[in-house]
């Protein structure tokens, strides 16, 4: 069984473009410690993630770790989320907090942000790659435009490949 964690970042921008439910499609369950519950259900998240968070889909598990590092580097959800990741030993670790990503890559976690997920779903022809950066684009989420068209120029040789 593949372990996955979440950070609240990538559940919050994939709620926001209608695409959280790709996350069972890829990744079957996926985990969440308490501290990502609690900042999903803050008063400023998106209603539609508070209410995700207040009523869990089947797929969404809300686990504590046994000891948590970090938390004088990361929030509270980054520290949780890499921290049971640790513990747990899990197979990757859904993140785009640009520290959060580089702790969880020195403990030797697999990481995967927002733009990698939609690529991976891409890959499985869960969704319309262009349309869902599209979708992205129109959020609060930052990224390199470097990074958007290096997605979409590896969607495009893969659709190429399998005409």
């Amino acid at each position: 069984m593949t372990i996955v964690v979440a950070d609240t970042g990538p559940l919050n921008y994939l709620h926001i473009i209608g695409q959280l439910e790709i996350l069972p499609a890829l990744y079957g369950e996926v985990l969440v410690p308490p501290a990502v519950l609690r900042e999903m259900m803050h008063p400023h998240a998106p209603p539609g993630l508070r209410l995700v968070a207040q009523n869990p889909p089947p797929w969404f598990q809300v686990r504590t770790p046994g000891h948590v590092q970090f938390l004088d580097l990361l929030d509270d959800g980054e520290a949780e989320a890499i921290s049971l990741a640790v513990e747990l030993r899990a197979q990757r670790l859904l993140i785009d907090e640009r520290d959060g990503r580089r702790s969880a890559i020195a403990l030797g976690i697999r990481i995967r942000g927002t733009l990698g997920i939609l690529e991976e779903a891409s890959e499985r022809r869960l969704l319309n790659l262009a349309e869902a950066l599209d979708a992205l684009r129109q959020t609060t989420f930052r990224a390199d435009a470097a990074l958007y068209e290096a997605a979409l120029q590896r969607d495009r040789i893969r659709r190429s490949r399998s005409l």
